[in-house]
């Protein structure tokens, strides 16, 4: 059994957990990667943005999703289990599953008052790392954050580790 198994949804119910929040008057934080292998640089990530609203959601790139953005032999770990683990963490209230190769349409969904990226983004419109999802938040008035990078901590430093020591 997966801790805070019930935190796992589908796109139809964050989107209207999404809606019941702003109903009551409460901000709906939300963000999205691929979460391969947790690391300290995550958990740090996500508690940050999580302080940036009343509730945090958590989009996660489909294992189909992430072998297009990060290639063969990623990701390491299934949809299932990285979305298991990142419901586990305290901070995150739901969690699901997009196929996607960015966000977009969920974040057109689920309309978070504030949608947050890493530090390898960059909140400037005119800047070729701006993300594809801030656009579409912007349109509707939300806020678009990003959460400076922590270097040292990546999932391809961790794999790039993991093969010199092995």
């Amino acid at each position: 059994m997966i801790p805070n198994e019930a935190k796992l949804v589908s796109r139809e119910e964050m989107q209207a957990q999404s809606t019941k929040a702003r109903e009551q008057g409460n901000s709906v934080v939300f963000t999205n990667g691929c979460f391969d292998i947790i690391h300290v640089g995550h958990v740090r990530y996500l508690y940050a943005a999580r302080r940036l609203g009343s509730a945090l959601y958590v989009g996660i790139n489909s294992d189909a999703s992430a072998r297009r953005l990060k290639g063969e032999g990623r990701p390491i770990n299934t949809e299932c289990d990285r979305a298991g683990v990142v419901a586990a963490l305290e901070m995150v209230d739901l969690v699901t599953i997009f196929d996607e190769d960015t966000a977009g349409e969920l974040v057109a969904q689920v309309h978070p008052a504030v949608y947050v990226k890493g530090g390898d983004y960059d909140a400037d419109p005119v800047s070729t790392r701006y993300p594809p999802e801030a656009a579409i938040v912007s349109r509707y008035g939300g806020t678009v954050r990003v959460i400076p990078y922590e270097s040292g901590y990546s999932t391809t430093g961790t794999l790039d580790r993991i093969r010199t020591a092995g």
